[in-house]
């Protein structure tokens, strides 16, 4: 359309919808970021900038609604402009849906560091509002085009008329679909029931790991060499596996020793709380050492120790193995395992040849 063609009424609304704009659009983005400097108020800091564009098409929807009643433009073109704004009023509103769900969530978890060594109930609540975050946004994604297709004629038209058909239309999807719900229940699932949470340590598929994300249909988790598993959702609610952060970060660590008889247990015992009361890596609640097999050649003795989490169980196991087996070859060589071989002595006078 040229602007030739257009009367001056239209002109006029052009130009003040123009100006109304940019004076509306700075006065709101004013008045949204003096608030979220203050850091007391429950916006973010960057609120304004993060709907900045939702805010100009709201306004812009708002304007040519404006424009349509006040009938400037002619029937053809004011259904056309009327369409138009009702597309970027919905595409609007589901932005600043999208950003209140965000902004709401980060609201509520910004008082749980999960950082700390102790954050058990900071990361059940990222989880749980992670995924819900996620579940939230798809519905709030879905309702919107919903209403932005039943927008046009031709589609609602379209939909009256296969009406009748819904529902065998609906079994036939469910039944395609099926593996796929299934997985977007099983991640609801997990974020109401929460068998893992992030970064709980897992052991899965044979891999020692932590769980790094949590989405719907996958988890990642990080395996301790830096890869990445992904597993979809449904296995962890259909398949065991090993949650050592469940509960408690808290964890016991074992250390086997495999010696011969002869060694002296209680000084293995005492030097164990030595190492133990020696180093930042015990928790001091738990120090056992005792024999926990004997086999024909060599006697089992178990190290039990407690740490704070996993990682440091591991490093402290580590070094516990490493000063006991340090401390038996110093001071009790000879009790390290070996094998016995003992020579039977032929008695006196006997005649061992056979030779005729």
């Amino acid at each position: 359309m040229n602007f030739s063609n257009l009367d001056t009424n239209l002109i006029k609304f052009i130009a003040i919808s123009v100006v109304g704009l940019v004076i509306v659009f700075t006065i709101v983005f004013y008045v949204l970021k003096k608030v979220g400097k203050n850091p007391k108020n429950i916006l973010p800091v960057n609120f304004a900038h993060r709907i900045k564009i939702p805010l100009v098409l709201f306004i812009a929807a708002l304007a040519l609604r404006i424009g349509v009643a006040s009938d400037v433009f002619n029937e053809k073109a004011s259904k056309a402009i009327a369409h138009i704004g009702t597309l970027l009023f919905i595409l609007s509103v589901t932005w600043f849906l999208i950003i209140f769900v965000k902004v709401l969530k980060a609201s509520f978890v910004k008082k749980y560091d999960i950082s700390v060594s102790d954050n058990l109930t900071a990361r059940r609540v990222y989880t749980q509002f992670s995924i819900l975050e996620r579940v939230v946004v798809f519905l709030i994604i879905v309702c919107a085009i919903g209403v932005a297709l039943m927008s046009f004629e031709s589609i609602r038209s379209i939909g009256v008329s296969f009406l009748t058909s819904a529902g065998i239309a609906g079994i036939i999807i469910g039944f395609s679909a099926q593996k796929a719900l299934g997985t977007l229940l099983a991640g609801i699932q997990i974020a109401i029931t929460q068998p893992i949470r992030l970064d709980d340590v897992v052991i899965v598929e044979g891999e020692w790991g932590r769980i790094e994300e949590i989405t719907l249909t996958y988890v990642v988790v990080k395996i301790w060499d830096k890869r990445r598993l992904v597993v979809p959702t449904p296995y962890f609610i259909e398949k065991p596996f090993q949650n050592w952060t469940r509960n408690s970060a808290e964890i016991l660590g074992t250390v086997f020793i495999y010696t011969d008889f002869q060694v002296e247990v209680d000084k293995l015992r005492t030097e164990l709380t030595r190492l133990l009361e020696g180093s930042d890596l015990w928790d001091g609640q738990v120090n056992v050492l005792q024999v926990t097999d004997a086999r024909e050649r060599v006697m089992e003795i178990r190290a039990l120790m407690s740490s704070k989490d996993s990682s440091i169980s591991w490093d402290l196991r580590v070094y516990v193995r490493e000063k006991l087996i340090e401390f038996i070859q110093k001071n009790y060589p000879d009790s390290l395992p070996r094998t016995r071989i003992a020579l039977k002595e032929e008695p006196k006078g006997v005649d061992t040849n056979n030779d005729e």
